[in-house]
């Protein structure tokens, strides 16, 4: 379908690539990694005929379209989210007898566009009326509904959240064309990549199988050369050696310049040596002062929204060297529990009690509330300066070293970095006060997946309590040691990692198990008590239920289990708005907000309630 031969990009005397030559069939499903600054979207440019190789030629097979995403949308006019995921196509007939319509695109469209979390009476509306990240996902939804044959995806997932990220993930499983994706998400590359291309040091490298493949073939491959080389060299010291001692000797000068010949044959051949990229963030959290055992202590917490309770007499105790992971449907109030913890939030009934020499440190979502956006990057520094810590201005720059801030860089004003920069820039604060207390609200998000593993090796090696957020399914395995389920004003504990959690949970998946809204299904720890007479041999003669009433308990269960969700849904969209500062700008709309939300809480307590109801009872005729 797509053909690259021998593609070479310079910038005046900077090369990018050279020698770049791939071949992408429909069936092809390629993620595109490498580091920051190799030209993964300079290549992307030039297959989308933006921009001209120097050398070499790209070919595409005859009536192959494609469809390209970039990270950033264009402007938007008056059009409206329909009109942008039907590309603008006529969906009714100007007249009789017009019969150029495609009655199909329509409802796909709609379709598409409720999977990615639009609501109906959103598809009209003028899309300028909505933030980038949205009017991301409308354009995401024209992609999907006009499937060319290849969808190229430059950060597909920066604009989606978690349940609108596994509905794309599940599509894209399914979808009929050729796939090549730029992404840091790893658990995204390994669910839909048969293979990954890699473009480091000016060239393009070929692996098969998924990123978690893609890394033990390039360890192997590393290895190898690294016997090669090594054995290349001891060759080429061991002929030098002979050519240093006998090159003067008129006896021996033939045979010393055969020797000589020789070395510049090997030379001609040699293998490089692996290098890594030394682009990479680097560091470790020095270790914190050690707190009290009892680190925190939530006592029947009150926290609501206006009208809408989060939660109501929560009870919650951190320990010392606990690391936590928060799961969860959004809007259950995963967030809320964090920054209550963190005291960003003042709780409005119970008590929090902070246990001895606990200091908290919160890293939030929105990276702008981590740094200050008026100061420089040095200045965000050296700003934490106490008379304890002493801080100068060369280490300062030397923990920014370890965060890529280098020379010039440190004088940039925070407010001009990018996500990736201001996540970078958070870290390197924590660094200069570590506390012992880590809480921690989508930490990868912004960072490539270099400095995602720079991050977990140093949060592995943390000594204080860790409590986190995450979508990033790798960042959760590796650092959990506790799950906790949040849902519905309820936590409930899962005291092993995040393996554990997925089996006691029955989830469907790694992923979907962040969202899920189930109940506790760990094993219920019953004592010994007198028998019964349910218990006595007669109970066996109770008859068993019958097949068309467990086929109905059954239907009915999977309806209720489909309305618990459709309102934990429309929970977390009401939640979202009540949280947005413009919300209260409009009393009408506030009040409208709270009032809706406070039906679509008790409804959802009702169906919770039900569904839990004929979920055990369906248990128990399943057992009888």
């Amino acid at each position: 379908m797509l053909t690259l031969a021998n593609v070479a990009k310079s910038y005046g005397t900077r090369e990018l690539f050279s020698e770049v030559s791939l071949f992408v069939a429909r069936t092809d499903r390629f993620g595109l990694v490498g580091p920051n600054g190799a030209g993964k979207s300079t290549l992307f440019n030039l297959i989308l005929g933006e921009e001209q190789p120097d050398e070499g030629t790209i070919e595409w097979e005859r009536g192959a379209d494609f469809g390209f995403l970039p990270q950033e949308s264009a402007p938007v006019g008056d059009e409206t989210i329909l009109h942008i995921a039907t590309s603008g196509k006529k969906l009714e007939p100007e007249n009789d007898d017009d019969y150029d319509i495609d009655w199909t695109l329509e409802p796909r469209a709609k379709k598409i566009l409720a999977g990615l979390g639009f609501r109906e009476d959103d598809f009209l509306k003028q899309a300028k009326s909505f933030s980038g990240g949205w009017v991301m996902r409308a354009h995401l939804a024209r992609l999907l509904v006009s499937e060319p044959a290849l969808l190229m995806l430059d950060e597909p997932t920066n604009h989606l959240d978690l349940e609108a990220l596994l509905w794309f993930q599940d599509y894209l499983t399914r979808y009929p064309g050729g796939l090549v994706i730029i992404s840091h998400d790893r658990e995204f590359l390994n669910v839909l990549c048969n293979g990954i291309l890699e473009l480091k040091g000016g060239t393009l490298n070929k692996y098969t199988g998924n990123y978690d493949d893609y890394l033990n073939e390039k360890d192997a491959r590393k290895e190898q050369q690294a016997a090669l080389f090594k054995n290349q060299q001891r060759e080429i010291a061991h002929l030098q050696k002979f050519v240093d001692r006998f090159g003067a000797k008129a006896s021996m000068a033939s045979r010393a310049k055969s020797k000589e010949k020789q070395i510049e044959r090997l030379k001609d051949v040699a293998v490089e040596e692996p290098w890594e990229d030394l682009k990479r963030i680097n560091f470790r959290f020095p270790q914190p002062p050690r707190s009290g055992l009892k680190v925190m202590n939530l006592k029947n917490v009150q926290q609501a929204y206006g009208d809408h309770v989060v939660y109501r007499d929560l009870n919650f105790e951190v320990e010392r060297g606990q690391k936590i992971v928060l799961v969860g449907p959004n809007g259950a109030g995963k967030s809320t529990l964090l920054k209550i913890l963190a005291d960003v939030i003042p709780i409005q009934g119970g008590s929090r009690d902070l246990g001895s020499n606990v200091y908290p440190g919160y890293f939030a979502q929105n990276r702008g509330d981590n740094v200050k956006l008026d100061l420089t990057v040095l200045e965000n520094v050296m700003e934490l300066r106490t008379a304890e810590n002493q801080l100068t201005e060369q280490q300062a720059r030397a923990v920014l070293g370890g965060f890529l801030f280098r020379k010039d860089d440190v004088f940039k004003k925070a407010s001009v970095l990018s996500g990736g920069e201001k996540s970078r820039l958070a870290l390197a604060r924590l660094l200069v006060n570590p506390p012992n207390l880590l809480l921690m609200d989508e930490p990868t998000t912004h960072l490539d997946i270099p400095s995602i593993d720079a991050l977990v090796n140093a949060l592995k090696n943390y000594e204080g309590t860790l409590i986190f957020i995450s979508h990033d399914v790798y960042f959760i395995r590796t650092l959990a040691q506790t799950v906790l389920h949040v849902h519905s004003g309820r936590l409930t504990p899962y005291a092993g990692n995040y393996d554990y959690y997925l089996e006691k949970s029955k989830a469907a998946n790694a992923r979907a198990a962040l969202t899920a809204g189930f109940t506790d299904a760990r094993p219920k720890q019953t004592t010994a008590s007198p028998t019964t007479k349910s218990q006595t041999p007669d109970a066996k003669q109770t008859a068993k239920p019958s097949a068309s009433d467990l086929k109905k308990l059954r239907t009915d269960v999977s309806k209720l289990e489909q309305k618990v969700s459709e309102l934990e849904a429309k929970q977390a969209e009401i939640t979202a708005a009540l949280e947005a500062p413009e919300t209260y700008a409009d009393k009408g709309k506030f009040h409208h907000l709270n009032k809706e939300l406070s039906v679509i809480v008790d409804q959802l307590t009702a169906a919770t309630a039900e569904w839990e109801a004929a979920a055990t009872r369906l248990s128990e005729l399943d057992k009888a």
